[in-house]
């Protein structure tokens, strides 16, 4: 065989037989085995529903107000002669104390002036009902008849008896500008501000100052329309033990503190700009100057305020976001889902009160599914879970057997 002749064949017999070892060696082996893939229900998580009697929480906040705040006037004119130590900016002081005295020697001499003046009228009244006595004793030894009334020197006597009410009614005012010299604190309380120093010459209108009482403090809470639907509002004259009780929380040197108070009105009115209404809390002896049962609460401390609320029976405490448009929830019945509408009497930030439309022990799924259709297979997490090996260990066998059975 020529060389060349052997160059064009060898390359066919080695193809060809590549062919046929090829085709022997797909004849014999075995095609692979389908499996029809099962798809698994779904794992969610779950928990029972709890139906429960709760107590309404109402959130607001407020600054710490005196309830009595006023500023200090005179009406006398002068110069202060004396300021109390503890009238300054932040000095406590008892009811009764005196604050501030204007110079009273024009007043005392007004006095003593007043007083000589109603000497001198009730003289003069009495020697005219003297004058008046005789003039009535002439008129009857000398004439008959009826005595006019200038013949018994009546009107004279009025006149007098005008000087004498004139005269005790100039004492009085006297007295009581005298009185007016001593500014005095008219209840137990705490500077806020001072404008009277010894030396000064004030006159009638000046201010001396602005004083807070400590006995009471309140705080302004806004509310809404349905915050208020859901707490005790108190009557007037209310018992203050059956106020509804409101927690004030504040932070203070890194600390958060918190102190007792009652809700004691509401302004009866709703606020023309934010279309609120404001409720008022009280805190007694915020200073703790009569007791020691708390902390001190300052003047004007901003505070949150917790307001005890309505209480309410059976109801469920729903995270607000477990709860689906269109007030619906989704619950695991028999391992299938199942979308209820429920209803809704109340939500705030954390949680919505489901009033009608659950029931105990109703399993409430946990997990956030994208697109939840009623009848849904569902796996609970508290349904049994087979171990890895228990499952291959399964596959297995089921293999053997269906080899055995071919």
């Amino acid at each position: 065989m020529k060389k060349s002749t052997l160059k064009i064949v060898a390359p066919v017999l080695i193809i060809a037989g590549a062919i046929g070892l090829a085709v022997i060696l797909t004849a014999g082996k075995k095609p692979p085995e389908q499996k029809t893939e099962q798809r698994k229900d779904m794992l969610v998580d779950v928990k029972p529903v709890v139906q429960q009697d709760l107590t309404y929480q109402v959130w607001s906040q407020g600054t710490v107000q005196p309830r009595v705040m006023t500023t200090l006037t005179s009406e006398v004119n002068g110069v202060i002669t004396y300021v109390a130590d503890q009238f300054i900016e932040g000095g406590f002081f008892n009811k009764g104390d005196l604050l501030v005295q204007v110079e009273p020697y024009d007043y005392q001499t007004a006095v003593k002036l007043a007083e000589a003046s109603l000497a001198r009228a009730k003289a003069a009244l009495e020697e005219e009902k003297a004058r008046g006595k005789v003039a009535e004793r002439e008129w009857s030894m000398f004439s008959e008849g009826k005595a006019p009334e200038l013949g018994l020197r009546r009107p004279q006597l009025a006149q007098e008896l005008a000087n004498l009410r004139s005269a005790e009614a100039e004492l009085e005012n006297a007295r009581r500008n005298l009185i007016r010299t001593e500014i005095r604190a008219p209840y137990s309380g705490i500077v806020k501000s001072k404008t009277a120093n010894l030396g000064q010459f004030i006159s009638r209108g000046t201010q001396l100052g602005q004083i807070y009482g400590t006995e009471l403090a309140e705080i302004r809470m806004p509310l809404t329309d349905n915050d208020v639907a859901y707490l005790n509002i108190p009557a007037q004259g209310a018992d203050p033990a059956s106020l509804p009780e409101v927690e004030l929380s504040a932070e203070v040197g890194g600390e958060l503190r918190r102190w007792n108070a009652r809700l004691v009105r509401t302004e009866g009115m709703l606020d023309e700009q934010n279309r609120v209404i404001y409720a008022v809390a009280q805190v007694q002896d915020p200073y703790q100057l009569k007791s020691s049962g708390q902390e001190v609460l300052r003047f004007g401390r901003f505070v949150k305020a917790r307001i005890e609320g309505r209480a309410e029976d059976d109801l469920v405490l729903l995270e607000r976001h477990l709860l689906l448009p269109d007030h619906k929830v989704l619950v695991a019945a028999d391992n299938k889902l199942e979308i209820r509408s429920v209803t809704v009497q109340r939500m705030d930030e954390r949680y919505a009160y489901i009033s009608a439309g659950l029931t105990d022990n109703d399993q409430l799924v946990l997990t956030a599914i994208a697109n939840p259709l009623a009848g849904m297979a569902l796996r609970t997490s508290a349904d049994p879970v087979k171990p890895a090996d228990e499952t291959k260990a399964e596959t297995a066998v089921a293999a053997v057997a269906k080899q055995e059975a071919q």
